[in-house]
């Protein structure tokens, strides 16, 4: 989960040269050896090292990776119950092996649609990363090292080839064969996609308004038949008292049951964190356990009842409407949401009967209805101005602290400012120079993903979908600021003509290595997942609750935050596949890592989880876009490195405006990447329920 390559995109342009040769080299008319060295800050962090110290990088980051492997291996024998099922066998590594013999069928039969999706997403990223390292690194690379410009690692750079040379033609080719290999790449995987809408009864209702709903469909539309009707109600807080009552009776029972095997009174101190605290004082005596329970479950009983009773008159204006026939089903959505201009409605009439003008039929909002797994029934009652309101100051502070707090140009010259890393000015060591500040830089966006999702969870959002797509977008939306605001700072004319210098794909590389190997290992490890459960069994009161705790502590996967920090390596890694091709190798061993990682923690860690296919093509989108980011990077260096355009530069233009015309006004339908087929199911010769919600019953 932690991927965060975002961060450090905007310090490209703020780096070193590999040699003074290669200064010398970039400089206006190649007169002066410093000409880059005054164009970048003067950071002691980030210096220019042999073959960009990868080598060095690559041995540290894969011993990390070993001793955190032996870490999770130790912690999944001592700490066996934390995750969603017990151990298979008692080996040391058997679950090393146990990774290779999970079958699709099983994933799907234990982790649901979704997992197999994101599986079959990833094994096609795996694809095109061989095709696309295949020809980087046996075709442009020697193009590159074919050039007598720069030495070490700028040989395997764009940068080693003249501004003039005709071989630039190949890397403008392969730019776009790489845009044309990832479309068909994502077509591929997208045609194996089938969607249909399931089955959903929710809420509790009045049985006259839930019969004049279905009544009104009935007499309003032929051959209209009504399956289920239910309306909606606030039942947040009856959900919240259920669950604590739930919990109160298991642990009531417990303490029964050990007082009938013991014979014995047990003590327990009620207030959080109360069996840590060794001493008797005012405020903290303890209770008798089956004593305290009793009364407790007493209390939360009698809270659900009065809550019950006034649920009925807390209605939400939404009803969930069953259809039994789909080609119904899609006369109605075509009747009500026809001729909408963004969000004006300037629609005719929906067809009327005898309750239309009570049921108010014209300020219904029609929609297909989410999965009743995917819905979030304690957030439906959080609506209109103060859920906007609520969004715009999660996000704010959101931008605020990742923006201001989270640059790692800030972080590199706060470090400077207090002269950190001066008295390590001097000894030019990869250690110090290159896998420290990568680990710097990783460990500070460690935090991202969490902060991202839990503002996602925040804004309290109807389904898991949305939440999950909410903060893949903020994620990849965080990426794509990032490499602009790089573009933007690296135009400077004080300094544009050491944005391609070696040092800037060396340090992406080196980044790519940290988060396959110390990344993934750090998935594995689940740290967020296991402080949160750390923190809960610390909060609860007694033996009871952690037994409670112990027993609910898995949770369901991320796949927002999982598909956008994914997406950011793939980004950098496609954005650098021409101008540095050495990196596509390691974007290629950290899918494989991250997919062997994702199919354990799917099968062994993780709570199964029912989304609809907006969050997929939501990452389809987003892998189309590393290829386009990459046509913008080789027009860029062609721009700043010959200071005109020319023909390759113009086929580049070409290119991105025909890519940015599908994106946004929908043209040139036949480059889409996304190839579903829309799947019409029948059971037993009977059509799939499918499922409305309707909005504004007022």
């Amino acid at each position: 989960m932690c991927r965060a390559l975002i961060l450090i995109m905007a310090i490209v342009g703020a780096q070193g040269c590999s040699s003074p040769d290669s200064c010398t080299t970039l400089a206006p008319n190649g007169t002066s050896r410093d000409y880059c060295y005054s164009a970048r800050i003067r950071s002691t962090v980030l210096q220019g090292l042999p073959f960009g110290g990868v080598p060095t990088v690559l041995a540290l980051d894969f011993m990390c990776f070993l001793g955190l492997l032996f870490v999770f291996s130790f912690l999944r024998k001592v700490a066996w119950d934390y995750g969603r099922l017990a151990l298979v066998t008692d080996g040391f590594c058997s679950w090393l092996t146990a990774i290779f013999r999970i079958k699709d069928e099983e994933i799907r039969e234990k982790c649901g649609e979704d997992a197999v999706h994101y599986l079959s997403f990833q094994r096609h990223i795996i694809g095109l990363l061989v095709v696309v390292g295949v020809l980087s690194v046996g075709i442009i690379l020697p193009v590159n090292f074919s050039g007598n410009l720069l030495g070490d690692f700028g040989r395997t750079t764009i940068a080693n080839l003249d501004a003039d040379n005709a071989l630039l033609w190949l890397h403008t080719t392969f730019a776009f064969l790489y845009l044309l290999l990832t479309v068909y790449s994502m077509r591929r995987h997208t045609s194996k996609m089938h969607y249909k809408e399931d089955d959903l009864v929710g809420g509790m209702g009045s049985e006259k308004e839930e019969s004049e709903i279905k009544q009104h469909f009935e007499h309003a539309y032929e051959n209209c038949v009504v399956l289920e009707a239910r309306i909606c109600y606030n039942v947040a807080r009856l959900m919240s008292l259920n669950s604590e009552r739930k919990k109160t009776e298991r642990s009531k029972k417990f303490f029964l049951d050990l007082q009938a095997k013991e014979h014995d009174i047990t003590m327990i101190n009620p207030k959080p964190c109360g069996h840590l605290c060794c001493c008797i004082i005012k405020g903290c005596e303890q209770e008798e356990a089956v004593s305290y329970y009793t009364k407790l479950e007493a209390q939360l009983k009698d809270e659900y009842r009065k809550e019950r009773e006034k649920v009925n008159r807390k209605p939400l204006g939404m009803a969930f409407v069953t259809f039994q026939n789909e080609s119904i089903t899609a006369t109605i959505l075509k009747d009500f949401n026809a001729c909408k201009c963004q969000g004006c409605q300037c629609r005719r009439e929906p067809k009327c009967s005898q309750f239309s003008a009570k049921l108010h039929t014209h300020n219904w909002t029609v929609t297909y209805a989410p999965d009743p797994q995917n819905v979030y029934w304690e957030h439906l009652s959080v609506g209109g101005l103060s859920w906007w309101l609520r969004c715009l100051i999660i996000n704010i502070v959101l931008f605020l602290l990742l923006f201001f707090l989270t640059t790692p140009a800030i972080i590199i010259s706060t470090m400077d400012k207090f002269n950190v890393t001066k008295p390590v000015e001097y000894l030019n060591n990869p250690i110090i120079t290159q896998f420290f500040p990568t680990l710097l830089l990783w460990s500070f966006s460690a935090l991202l993903p969490t902060i991202v999702y839990y503002s996602a969870f925040f804004e309290a959002h109807w389904t898991r979908s949305g939440e999950n797509r909410t903060t893949m977008h903020k994620c990849y939306t965080f990426l794509i600021f990032m490499v602009l605001l790089m573009f933007f700072y690296s135009t400077l004319p004080r300094n544009k003509m050491c944005v391609f210098l070696p040092d800037n794909g060396a340090f992406f590389v080196n980044y790519v290595i940290a988060s396959a190997f110390i990344g993934n290992a750090m998935d594995l490890l689940r740290i967020p997942g296991l402080l949160m459960y750390m923190i809960r069994l610390c909060l609860a009161r007694s033996a009871a609750e952690r037994r409670n705790v112990k027993r609910h502590q898995a949770y369901e996967f991320q796949f927002g935050a999982a598909y956008a920090w994914m997406m950011c390596v793939f980004t950098v890694v496609m954005t650098y596949s021409i101008t540095c091709p050495i990196i596509v190798p390691f974007g290629l061993m950290y899918m494989l890592l991250k997919h062997l990682a994702d199919r354990y923690n799917m099968y062994y860690a993780y709570l199964p989880s029912k989304l609809d296919k907006k969050i997929h093509s939501g990452a389809v989108n987003q892998v189309v876009a590393a290829p386009i980011l990459c046509l913008f990077w080789l027009l860029f260096f062609s721009t700043v490195r010959s200071g005109k355009t020319r023909t390759p530069s113009t086929v580049l233009i070409i290119t991105i405006i025909i890519c940015l015309s599908h994106v946004c006004f929908g043209h040139f339908k036949y480059l889409s990447a996304h190839n579903y087929k829309v799947m019409t199911c029948f059971l037993n010769s009977v059509p799939l329920q499918i499922n409305i919600i309707f909005s504004c019953l007022c």
